[in-house]
């Protein structure tokens, strides 16, 4: 039964005077709180929540020494609370929440030491918060909100370690609140909302390990969101908004569990972090009316239990993610006030739930199609957009305004201010376009692979006949826009999203021309992305090391020289977009011991011989001539085998042959040659005595700067006998590994030695990049031996049994005899030509021109005759499929090997090995 007035039981009610326990909470009484209630002075509890009181709180109340608890919210109170509410010491529960109390909070409550829970919200309280309200520490759950408080935060407040709920929202209050709080470890929820506080979000409130709920939106706080507060393991709810907070949003708090992230109404930057797939339990993302931009993340289709969505009012360009058409539960979408372009994607169909929807102000087109299935849909705007077609059939567009409709490219339907639609020749004009389709799309694909196919020849043939002035001049028009890659899908929009706008926390490098980036491509590639600097006054500067890199990158293609997937050259930035090496740089492995350890001597032996692989193939392979003029350890970047890659080609220069190549000082000190102090004219030597500085690095660990010193001032004898010094040596090597042994420790000495002559201070007395390879050159591999074997044996054998067996009517012909005696002469001469200058490489190609021109000696003419006889009688036709397979497996090896190394420069050599060993059969 619902008592509604205290009146008949006042008399008594003031009799029981042994009562401790008085509720008579939901019901409809009405009328004051009788004072005599304020006799029973043995009342513990008291609960009067809940009904229609009126009046003020007795006086009195002073009396109730043993009270404890006193429930008396959502009444029709009036009045303010009376000063000897400090007397009650016991209490521990004071709940006022929800009348229409006033006036200030009396100071006389900051005496009540034992209590835990202050409920003041929904009143009309003026003045400060009792700044000593956890002056007990046992304060549990301090409640004020919705009032007119001014002045600061309680300072007890700050350390009150007791606290679990705090919620001071939509009052007046003020101050500072970066340092407000203290760490404390058992809040759970806090809420600071509607007020007028400033400052900055402190790092501090990531160690609040118990947070759930931390809401501090509508004030005036600066800064950056600090990406400490990822710490707060347990937040699930996150209200940052209508602050003038700046900045990118930090990639860690994607790691919480939230399910409630308001960030809008603030002047955030950067792209929206792709870690945000990973809050799988988000349900409300509102980062609308900031500044943020790129593309809208397609990872946003992972957030599937996402009901509400906001990202209107920013900056993202780009077309609307079919992803989001996989949010099912999704209720509310914006993402008006943008970039956005492109057509609406068949999948937003798929959104069942959605009921409000707005596109409005972007650059979107094509039709409403996708629209037709959505019948959740209620609310629509579309506005200001490229809108055509009609409207479709669903409650949404029924009841739309023209306002959520104007401004767009040709929309037509029953909606006042629109013109009718015609369904005739709607039906009829898409009849039309699928004859259309019918007929151009076979043609259409005909004509592209006709189309890629002569592309491909003449691209083919532009590669060896396009004038290299011409390209670099091309390459240096303003506002010139060029990317590709191998696969054809990188685009710029590509890499500013994978760089964040080229953010610090992916920067990799800093060189003398520009900053290296490493960038995660949305199809998982990894390149390296170098931005070149932005000089005031000096751009051109920039941009000429720049052409020239991306001229030297494009014409050169080598398995140690770092490959260009493209670039971008603009007036605002440009950037290179190479392959990216997972170990760095030969500087960075070794200046840490770890690295430096593992790069143990094998590896730190091929890593020298891929760089002279690479020095010979720019010397005397390319033409014209390719200089690097600033070989070092920072410009030589190792994959995750540790195979070698020469990078950095701003500096570099192609050698005219019929004019003098001067030009100024580059480099790097420490590398370059000692002539360039006194002399402007670049040549290959500059090369090599780089070369040989890192050599020397690379065995000793450091740069060989004091090696170096001594060097220059030796006389020659003195040179070759340190050379010899196999002890000195092993005393210069890098301390970090064992002591090489053999066979590697032969090839280590080798490579001192070698690196000792590219020091010579003469450039003259410098060997050639070609001498250089020559001495490290990489053992003959198996199958080269098997050949070499397989053809001295062979045709061995057959000389043997032409001399004991019956020869018939064979004779040895002096025409062979001559040829055979020619080329022995011609390959000893040349022998005795590459000796002083240690040629072996120029060697070699005299001997596999040999081989080539007596093995098509010996099979054209027999060919020929062939044919005019139309027989082939004499030939054994086992041997022939024997010899034609041997051949094509070996051949099919050699195109294998040449592609993987990305050089040909065996290629055409080893083709003369398969020729002779088919000549000794």
């Amino acid at each position: 039964m619902k008592i509604n007035s205290l009146g008949p039981y006042l008399f008594t009610i003031g009799n029981l005077s042994k009562l401790s326990v008085l509720s008579i909470s939901f019901n409809e009484l009405t009328g004051p709180i009788p004072a005599s209630i304020c006799n029973l002075v043995n009342l513990d509890y008291i609960c009067l929540h809940e009904n229609k009181l009126s009046g003020s709180i007795p006086f009195t109340i002073e009396n109730l020494s043993k009270l404890s608890e006193l429930f008396i919210s959502l009444n029709e109170l009036t009045g303010s609370i009376p000063s000897t509410i400090g007397n009650l010491s016991n209490v521990r529960k004071l709940f006022f929440f929800g009348n229409e109390l006033g006036g200030k909070i009396p100071i006389e409550m900051s005496m009540l030491t034992a209590l835990k829970n202050l409920q003041l919200a929904d009143n009309n309280f003026v003045g400060h918060l009792p700044q000593n309200i956890c002056i007990g520490g046992t304060l549990k759950n301090f409640t004020a909100g919705n009032n007119n408080f001014i002045g600061p935060i309680p300072v007890s407040l700050k350390n009150c370690s007791s606290l679990i709920r705090v919620r001071l929202q939509r009052n007046q209050l003020t101050g500072d609140i970066t340092d407000a709080f203290g760490v404390l470890p058992n809040l759970d929820h806090i809420e600071l909302s509607d007020n007028n506080f400033y400052g900055q979000l402190s790092p501090n409130w990531g160690k609040f390990r118990s947070l759930t709920s931390l809401m501090i939106s509508n004030n005036n706080l600066s800064g950056v969101i600090p990406p400490e507060l990822a710490g707060a393991t347990k937040l699930q709810r996150l209200h940052l908004s209508s602050n003038h907070l700046t900045g990118n949003i930090p990639h860690d708090l994607c790691n919480l569990p939230l399910f409630d992230l308001s960030l809008d109404n603030n002047n955030l930057t950067g792209n929206v972090p792709k870690e945000i797939a990973s809050m799988q339990k988000l349900q409300i993302l509102k980062l609308g009316s900031n500044k943020l931009s790129g593309l809208i993340p397609k990872q946003l289709g992972n957030l599937l239990n996402l009901l509400n969505m906001s990202l209107s009012q920013n900056n993202f360009q780009g077309n609307i993610p079919s992803e989001l058409g996989k949010l099912k539960f999704l209720r509310s979408l914006d993402l008006g006030g943008n970039s956005l372009r492109g057509t609406i994607p068949s999948m937003f169909g798929e959104l069942k739930s959605l009921e409000t929807l707005n596109l409005s102000h972007n650059n979107l087109s094509g039709d409403l199609s996708s629209f037709d299935d959505m019948t959740s849909l209620t609310s629509i705007d579309i506005s200001y957009n490229q809108f055509e077609g009609p409207l479709p059939n669903i409650l949404a567009f029924h009841n739309a305004k023209i306002e959520a409709l104007r401004n767009d490219k040709g929309l037509c339907g029953n909606v006042s201010g629109l013109e009718p639609c015609s369904t005739s020749s709607g039906k009829s004009h898409n009849h039309m376009r699928k004859k259309v389709m019918i007929v151009i799309l076979p043609l259409t694909l005909g004509i592209l692979i006709l189309g890629l196919f002569a592309f491909g020849v003449s691209y083919h043939l532009c590669q060896t006949s396009t004038n290299k002035e011409d390209q670099a001049t091309s390459i240096q028009t303003p506002n010139i826009f060029a990317i590709w890659s191998f696969d054809g899908k990188m685009v710029f929009e590509n890499i500013i999203e994978a760089t964040e706008d080229f953010d610090d926390k992916h920067l990799i490098g800093v060189g003398g021309q520009g900053c290296v980036y490493k960038a995660v491509l949305p199809t998982g590639q990894v390149v390296a992305v170098k931005k070149l600097h932005s000089v005031p006054n000096g751009e051109m500067l920039n941009l000429k090391a720049f052409t020239c890199e991306i001229q030297a990158l494009t014409e050169i293609r080598h398995r140690n020289i770092v490959k260009l997937y493209g670039f971008c050259s603009h007036s605002q930035f440009s950037f290179l977009v190479c392959e990216f090496l997972e170990n760095g740089c030969v500087e960075k492995t070794l200046k840490d011991d770890g690295q430096a350890r593992a790069f143990d001597w094998y590896k730190r032996v091929n890593v020298v011989k891929d760089v002279a692989n690479a020095l010979f193939y720019m010397h005397h392979e390319c033409s014209p001539r390719i200089v690097h003029r600033d070989i070092s350890s920072k410009n030589v970047l190792l994959d995750s085998e540790y195979v070698a890659h020469v990078s950095d080609f701003g500096t570099a220069k192609f050698l005219n042959p019929d004019s003098s190549n001067w030009t100024s000082f580059v480099g790097t000190f420490g590398y370059a040659a000692p002539e360039l102090a006194y002399t402007m004219e670049v040549n290959e030597k500059c090369d090599v005595y780089s070369f040989g500085v890192l050599a020397l690095e690379i065995l000793i660990g450091k740069h060989p700067g004091d090696v170096i010193s001594s060097l220059l001032g030796s006389s020659p004898s003195t040179l070759v006998a340190s050379t010899l010094d196999h002890m000195a040596l092993m005393d210069k090597l890098d301390q970090r590994l064992p002591h090489p042994t053999k066979p590697i420790g032969k090839e280590v000495a080798s490579i001192a030695k070698i690196a000792m002559a590219c020091l010579t201070e003469s450039p003259r007395s410098r060997p050639t990049m070609e001498q250089v390879a020559n001495e490290l050159m990489i053992p003959v591999a198996a199958n080269d031996v098997a050949f070499s074997i397989h053809a001295v044996l062979l045709t061995a054998i057959t000389l043997f049994q032409i001399a004991i067996y019956e020869r018939g009517s064979q004779k040895v012909s002096k025409v062979s005899i001559g040829i055979v005696s020619v080329a022995w002469l011609v390959a000893a001469v040349c022998f005795f030509i590459a000796l002083p200058n240690n040629s072996w490489l120029w060697l070699l190609s005299v001997f596999n021109t040999i081989q080539v021109v007596m093995t098509t000696i010996k099979y054209i003419p027999q060919a020929v005759m062939n044919f005019l006889r139309k027989s082939t009688d004499g030939f054994s036709i086992g041997n022939i499929l024997l010899d034609f397979s041997g051949g094509i497996a070996n051949y099919g090896q050699m195109v294998v090997q040449s592609t993987d190394q990305d050089s040909w420069v065996n290629f055409y050599g080893n083709i003369g090995k398969v020729l002779l060993s088919l000549q000794g059969k």
